[in-house]
């Protein structure tokens, strides 16, 4: 496909009130998708055309009714320091930071302020940021970078 036609569908995505494009011509096909306002977008160094090998199913472990009734809290145990749970807003994988060879947004102990970036979570190619939603001090990080996690998973105590 032809740069300039790229760049006439680039332009077309801007000025209109598409989220996304996706043109096929033959075997060749581009997606453009505009990134919600706030989230990061990772675009691939060359296009991709094989798809992912299917992963076996893992068995998901029940929950109890108290866990189920306090968004799975029951399974931390009394290890949850008091203060300010920071949860997942979506399903995804957890970052710490935001490349393998870089340093965490956060670490325990750390002081941060409403807004700022503690982690990411990547959810279908794009990386969305988690940002603090009150001012305190990280007392506990719930989740290991580059681990599943759910909805509504526990991931920070801010105190």
């Amino acid at each position: 496909m032809d740069l300039r036609k790229i760049k006439k569908l680039i332009d077309l995505l801007e000025e209109s009130n598409l989220a996304e494009i996706e043109i096929k011509e033959g075997e060749e096909s581009v997606r453009l998708a505009r990134a919600p306002k706030g989230s990061y977008a990772l675009a691939p160094a060359a296009p991709v055309y094989a798809a992912p090998e299917p992963r076996a199913a893992q068995p998901m472990p029940m929950q109890s009714p108290t866990e189920a009734a306090t968004g799975g809290s029951a399974k931390l145990g009394n290890d949850l320091p008091d203060g300010h749970i920071v949860r997942a807003p979506m399903v995804g994988t957890f970052y710490t930071s935001p490349a393998p060879d870089k340093p965490s947004f956060v670490s325990v102990g750390q002081t941060v302020k409403a807004g700022d970036t503690l982690a990411i979570i990547e959810a279908m190619k794009m990386f969305n940021p988690i940002e603090a939603d009150v001012s305190g001090t990280v007392l506990k990080i719930l989740a290991e970078s580059g681990q599943p996690i759910e909805f509504d998973q526990p991931l920070f105590v801010i105190g």
